[in-house]
């Protein structure tokens, strides 16, 4: 298992940005979270070290920067080896308001990331399923009968080749 930083991606992180869109956060705070990127569990002495701060200054910015939800430390774990063998992204069409069908989504556990999009689709949502029938169940049964879903079109992942959480900082 793998113990990670996650910058926000959820627009409650609207905190921690300014209106022109570029961050508000400052060049130590970013150097933080590089540091808990690389390691979710690194001391905070050691951080300190690495950016110049002191331990307590340091422990004071990370949970500055989780409570304005700009990052939060998790464990990462590989899907298939805690038994969820089968990912696909679902590419949704939605009739009228998107909301309440991304807020249905959002409250499934097998949905793993939903973000409202321009072009083809209304709405993109990764699952995450332990094999092809549950996969179904999720689409067929769950995802299709939601009220205003019109069409939808999965693409199951056949291979993982990269998941990074490196982004943010750069």
């Amino acid at each position: 298992m793998h113990h990670g930083v996650v910058a926000s991606r959820s627009a409650d992180s609207s905190s921690s940005r300014q209106g022109n869109g570029s961050s508000s956060i400052d060049a130590v705070s970013l150097a933080i979270i590089e540091q808990l990127q690389e390691d979710g569990r690194r001391p905070y002495a050691a951080i300190g070290k690495a950016v110049g701060l002191s331990e307590a200054a340091v422990r004071q910015r990370v949970q500055k920067l989780l409570d304005q939800g700009v990052m939060q430390i998790v464990a990462v774990t590989d899907p298939l080896t805690v038994g969820f063998r089968r990912q696909a992204m679902v590419g949704i069409n939605v009739e009228g308001d998107l909301d309440p069908v991304a807020e249905a989504l959002t409250a499934m556990a097998e949905c793993e990331y939903v973000v409202m999009t321009a072009g083809s689709f209304d709405l993109m949502v990764e699952v995450v399923c332990e094999d092809d029938d549950h996969l179904l169940e999720v689409i067929n049964k769950r995802i299709r009968a939601l009220p205003g879903v019109r069409s939808t079109e999965s693409f199951v992942y056949l291979k993982l080749k990269k998941q990074t959480y490196m982004w943010g900082t750069r």
